[in-house]
């Protein structure tokens, strides 16, 4: 299970399969549970009350709080108990009582976290779902199947994302929205239904993004948002106008490649 030099660190009530791989220096508390084809990374820490099962892997580093349940059988009544997996990328920081959902045949068989995550108490990740890195969920957010949440996107508390949709990279989700199409990256999306306000400057800003590629996306999200053009007539116009930054040509081929829509 674990390895002689680092032997892992596992609470005599927890139940632990024979078969799960163990990594080095990991910590596994009181009444935890660890299935058959687990593994786990390099100092992976489960406190108490934890279940993990299924094809499950959690990266190195990560640190799973109280009352967790990953890896388990998606809410789906299409599921055949096909053996899906789940990945959990490194230093993931997955807090109390979320719980996140192994994938299916209808999505690839794969629900997949990257690194870097913060998932506060109570978040549910449903079947299918990919996240990316530096993912930021609050609490009790909640994700429909066949999500796929971008780079330093933040889902704001006890908000929803529809099934099949897109969060886009470094987008703000604020608390309490109802999102049921693509929320475009870099943007402030908020309310139910959520609308999109135009560029989170204050998270750019943050994240250290220079003053001309925050000029050059204001001036992509007025054209978007504000003036009277329809979107393919705005996408001309940002084509033609800001030619030059990688941010905005993202933020178009993003709209480009909707299949449910964008939030405007």
């Amino acid at each position: 299970m674990s390895t002689a030099t680092h032997p892992a660190n596992i609470h005599p009530s927890a139940v632990v399969s024979s078969r799960a791989r163990i990594g080095r220096d990991c910590r596994i508390g009181p009444y935890s549970i660890v299935g058959d084809e687990v593994g786990l990374g390099d100092g992976v820490r489960l406190e108490s009350h934890c279940v993990v099962d299924g094809r499950t892997t959690i990266g190195a580093g990560t640190h799973v709080f109280p009352f967790v349940s990953i890896g388990l059988a998606p809410q789906d009544l299409k599921y055949k108990g096909e053996p899906a997996e789940t990945r959990i990328g490194k230093r993931n920081r997955i807090r109390e009582f979320v719980t996140i959902h192994r994938g299916s045949a209808g999505g690839g068989m794969l629900t997949q976290t990257g690194a870097d995550c913060l998932i506060m108490a109570q978040a549910h990740i449903a079947h299918d779902c990919r996240l990316g890195d530096g993912v930021i969920m609050a609490n009790a957010a909640t994700l429909a199947g066949h999500v796929t949440i971008e780079d330093r996107a933040n889902v704001g508390a006890y908000s929803g994302v529809h099934q099949f949709c897109r969060v886009g990279r470094e987008a703000y989700i604020g608390g309490y929205s109802v999102v049921v199409k693509d929320a475009l990256p870099f943007a402030l999306t908020v309310g139910n239904h959520a609308r999109c306000f135009g560029l989170n400057t204050i998270g750019m800003k943050r994240r250290g993004y220079s003053g001309a590629v925050i000029k050059s996306l204001h001036h992509a999200f007025r054209l978007l948002l504000s003036s009277k053009l329809n979107t393919s007539q705005a996408l001309e116009q940002i084509r033609e106008l800001i030619p030059d930054c990688q941010e905005v040509a993202e933020l178009v081929r993003f709209i480009e490649t909707s299949q449910r829509g964008v939030i405007k």
